[in-house]
């Protein structure tokens, strides 16, 4: 990962389960658009969401389209502190999966574009993947990890997307593939 900070202050482009569950203070939340990404069931995962013996899935920005989610605003005295979470948090043991970049985005609720950390699929990994609606659902229905079931990582991001006012065409099909709870079982 970098060493050096980004310009201040800090915003994060958030477009999962950053969304529902960012983990780090922040002083603002705003609707953002990340062009050049979209976000996509493209990783495999042996911790979060699933183990090494059933893996899950779980999402990543991957090159093409754009991305609606949120820019979380940092304070300046926070932005190394929260950092050092997001590494930590985004490549669990090391594994490096995704690579910081700073992209720029466009902050909805004001049009003023900032320049953001996220977190992009790194495409050279292993655990990098394009499934298929149909086979991203049935892993998913799968998988569960050290921070539950695949499926409620799903649901939560759609949820919590819908709220935002965001449809997400890609996984609303995921979800709508999904068997019921009972049948994965």
């Amino acid at each position: 990962m970098p060493d050096t900070l980004p310009e201040l202050p800090l915003y994060v482009f958030a477009y999962g389960s950053l969304i529902w569950r960012p983990g780090f203070r922040h002083e603002g939340m705003h609707p953002a658009l990340l062009r050049g990404f979209h976000r996509r069931f493209c990783l495999t995962s042996r911790h979060y969401r699933g183990t090494a013996e059933v893996p899950g899935l779980v999402l990543g920005l991957d090159r093409g389209g754009a991305c609606r989610g949120v820019a979380f605003r940092v304070a300046a005295g926070e932005a190394e502190a929260v950092l050092a979470y997001l590494d930590a948090r985004e490549n669990l043991a090391g594994e490096a999966v995704y690579t910081r970049r700073r992209l720029p985005v466009r902050l909805l609720d004001s049009g003023h574009m900032v320049h953001a950390v996220t977190y992009v699929a790194d495409r050279r990994h292993g655990a990098y993947c394009r499934p298929e609606a149909e086979v991203a659902a049935a892993t998913i229905a799968r998988g569960v990890g050290q921070a539950g079931a695949n499926r409620d990582y799903l649901m939560n991001t759609v949820q919590h997307l819908r709220a935002l006012g965001i449809r997400d065409a890609a996984l609303d099909r995921i979800a709508a593939l999904l068997p019921p709870a009972s049948a994965t079982v």
